[in-house]
C-alpha cells in the first residue's frame, strides 16, 4: 500500500502544485478574499431584516416601525450588488503584486476598463407602462453584482496583463530623482492606463457590432449561465468534493484549490440565493459556497468534529485521546489542520477512505433534505466559514437547518468510527510495545 501511494504521489503532486502556484487562480482566490469581508457584512445585514424568527421580526417593528428593514437593506443592497467592483479591485492588485507592479494604480486601471466593457444603459418599466424604456446614463448594478463577475474577473487579467507587458517594454514615464514618490508613480502609470483602456475601448466597440451588444451579455449568456448551471447540479459538487480530499491526502490545501476554482460560481449561485430570499421569493439553488462550507465541511475538510469527538471518548490510545482534546476547539470553529497532520490523515491509507467519503455522504443527505423539502435551502447569507456548528446551519437555514447538522455529525461519527478504530489499535499496540521497551531497559539498569 505504501508503494502505491508514493506510486500516486509522484503522479499528482506536479499536477496539484501547478494547480496551487498558478498565478491566475491564486489571484482570483486572493481577490475573492479580500471582497469577502464586505460581502458578509452585507450578507448579515440582509440576515437581520429577514431573520428566521417571527418573535425578533415583531419585536423590533413593535419597537422600530414598519420601516425597520431599510436601516438593513442598504448595507446588503450596496455590497452584494457591487459584488464585481470588489473583486475586480481584488483579483488585479492581487495578481499585479505578484509581478512587482504597483497593486493600487493597476487595480484602478482594470476598474476604468472594467466600467469601459459596461454599458451604461438599462431597461426600465414606468408605473403602469406595458413597454420598457431604455434609459442612458446609469449604471447597471446587474452588472455590477454576481452577474458581472465573470467579465469582472477577465477585465482584472487581461488589463493587468496589458499593463505588466506595456512595463516590461519600459513604455513608462520616468521622472527625475527629486520628484516625490507618489507624483512618480502615479506618472510611472500614464501611459500603460492610456494604452489599456484603448484596448478596451476596442473591445467594447467590437462587440457592439454583436447580436449580443456587450461583453457582458456574451459571457453571462454562453459562459458564465452554463457554467454556474453546470456547478449548481449534484454531480459537480460531489467531483469537487472528492478532490478536496484527494488532494489533502498529499498535504495539499483541497479546499483552497477547490475553491479557486469554485468559489466564482458558488459565490453567483449564493448572490442569486440571496436576492430571491430578500425579495421574498422562493430560493433557486441547493448548491452554493454555504451549502458546500457550512453542511460539508463541518469542523473543517472532510467533516472532521465527529472525528474529534470520537478520539476524545472512544479511542483507548494516548495519542488519539490527547489529539482528540487538542483538534476539538479548533474544529469547532471549522479548523482541522491539527488532525489532518497530527493523526495524521495525510497520507494515511486508512484515514483517507472515511475523510474522502464523509462529504460525499453528507453531500447526498444534504441535498435530498433540501430537494425534497425537508430543510430549506441556503439563503444566500455569506457568514464566515469559521462560524460553529449548529449556529451555521440556524443562520442560513433556520431551525430545520441546525437540525440537518446534528445529523450530519451522527453520520460523520459512524462513518469514522470502524476507520480510526483501527488506527487507535495500531496506536495502543506502539505505546504497549514502548512501555515494554521502557520496563526492559530499567530492569537492565537496576540490575
Amino acid at each position: 500500500m505504501g508503494k502505491k501511494m508514493d506510486s500516486i504521489e509522484e503522479k499528482v503532486m506536479p499536477i496539484a502544485d501547478k494547480f496551487a502556484n498558478n498565478r491566475f487562480l491564486l489571484a482570483i482566490r486572493d481577490g475573492f478574499a479580500l471582497a469577502m469581508p464586505l460581502l458578509i457584512i452585507g450578507a448579515m445585514s440582509c440576515l437581520i431584516a429577514n431573520f428566521p424568527v417571527k418573535g425578533f421580526l415583531d419585536f423590533m417593528t413593535s419597537v422600530f416601525g414598519p420601516g425597520w428593514k431599510t436601516f438593513f437593506d442598504i448595507p446588503n443592497q450596496v455590497t452584494m450588488s457591487l459584488m464585481s467592483i470588489f473583486v475586480v479591485i481584488g483579483v488585479s492588485k492581487s495578481l499585479a503584486e505578484s509581478y512587482e507592479l504597483d497593486g493600487i494604480n493597476t487595480a484602478i486601471i482594470s476598474l476604468v476598463s472594467f466600467f469601459i466593457l459596461t454599458p451604461f444603459t438599462t431597461d426600465f418599466i414606468p408605473k403602469g407602462a406595458k413597454a420598457a424604456i431604455k434609459v442612458d446614463g446609469i449604471i447597471p448594478l446587474d452588472w455590477m453584482g454576481a452577474k458581472g463577475l465573470f467579465v469582472g474577473m477577465i477585465s482584472a487579467i487581461l488589463a493587468t496583463e496589458i499593463v505588466r507587458f506595456v512595463v516590461k517594454k519600459g513604455w513608462v514615464v520616468k521622472m527625475p530623482a527629486g520628484v516625490p514618490p507618489t507624483v512618480s508613480k502615479a506618472f510611472s502609470s500614464l501611459i500603460p492606463g492610456a494604452i489599456t483602456i484603448v484596448l478596451f475601448d476596442v473591445i467594447r466597440l467590437i462587440f457592439a457590432f454583436t447580436p449580443f451588444g456587450n461583453i457582458h451579455k456574451l459571457i453571462y449568456t454562453l459562459l458564465q449561465v452554463p457554467l454556474t448551471s453546470l456547478g449548481a447540479t449534484f454531480g459537480a459538487n460531489m467531483i469537487a468534493n472528492f478532490f478536496v480530499g484527494f488532494f489533502w491526502s498529499f498535504g495539499i490545501h483541497g479546499a483552497d484549490i477547490v475553491q479557486s476554482v469554485m468559489n466564482p460560481i458558488w459565490i453567483a449561485l449564493s448572490g442569486e440565493n440571496l436576492a430571491a430570499f430578500q425579495a421574498g421569493k422562493v430560493v433557486p439553488h441547493i448548491i452554493t459556497q454555504q451549502f458546500n462550507q457550512i453542511y460539508l465541511w463541518i469542523g473543517g475538510s472532510g467533516a472532521t468534529l465527529a472525528l474529534c469527538v470520537t478520539m476524545m471518548f472512544f479511542c483507548k490510545s494516548q495519542q488519539c485521546k490527547k489529539l482528540g482534546k487538542l483538534a476539538i476547539l479548533p474544529g469547532l470553529f471549522n479548523i482541522n489542520e491539527p488532525i489532518i497532520f497530527g493523526l495524521p490523515i495525510v497520507l494515511n491509507p486508512i484515514m483517507l477512505i472515511p475523510f474522502i467519503l464523509t462529504p460525499m455522504i453528507l453531500c447526498i443527505v444534504c441535498y435530498a433534505a433540501m430537494a425534497t423539502g425537508l430543510v430549506p435551502k441556503p439563503n444566500g447569507v455569506l457568514i464566515p466559514w469559521t462560524t460553529p456548528v449548529i449556529i451555521g446551519g440556524f443562520f442560513i437555514s433556520g431551525i430545520r437547518g441546525a437540525i440537518l447538522q446534528i445529523v450530519e455529525l451522527i453520520i460523520s461519527f459512524f462513518t469514522y468510527l470502524p476507520f480510526i478504530k483501527i488506527v487507535d489499535k495500531q496506536y495502543c499496540d506502539q505505546e504497549k510495545s514502548y512501555e515494554t521497551a521502557d520496563t526492559k531497559d530499567e530492569n537492565a539498569v537496576l540490575s
